[in-house]
């Protein structure tokens, strides 16, 4: 895998790759894989039946947990491009979620590839803000902004 190849998520270590969201190691999860594009950071994922709400619908649910792991990947990778680092060098960069706002625009249909984009609104010392935007055939479903905070080492024990 060259490294045009790999995806934010694909650098985190072992022992914080288990995310349901985002995590590699986790064979039931969504496993997002997420890169830079120019400014912007995306993620494309294709949403399954049972990711339903009502019939030809996408559960609210998946489209914010899209936005909060789409969020902390960002964050991660703008703080190593931040600091004009590669995204395998230590110390290893990992965030959780302080907060996440989501704002559902529109309904988003079933079927459709969902790609999610997202901007880096803020860098402050530990604490990075993203923007994510949900789209589904080019349309605006989904918005969200995802607080969030650098992981203290301590915590993946």
């Amino acid at each position: 895998m060259s490294e045009h190849d790999k995806a934010f998520q694909d650098y985190y270590p072992e022992n914080v790759a288990h995310c349901y969201g985002c995590g590699r190691l986790n064979a039931d999860g969504h496993q997002i894989r997420t890169f830079w594009e120019g400014d912007e950071s995306v993620t494309r994922f294709q949403p399954r039946p049972e990711h339903t709400a009502i019939p030809g619908f996408v559960y609210g649910g998946l489209l914010a947990s899209l936005i909060d792991c789409h969020g902390t990947g960002t964050a991660a990778a703008a703080m190593y491009r931040a600091e004009n680092r590669p995204m395998d060098s230590l110390p290893a960069y990992r965030f959780v979620t302080g907060s996440l706002q989501v704002s559902f625009l529109k309904p988003t249909p079933l079927g459709p590839l969902l790609e999610i984009r997202g901007r880096v609104k803020e860098i402050k010392g530990r604490k990075v803000v993203v923007e994510a935007t949900v789209f589904a055939d080019g349309v605006a479903t989904a918005r969200g902004e995802v607080i969030a905070l650098q992981m203290p080492e301590n915590f993946s024990g």
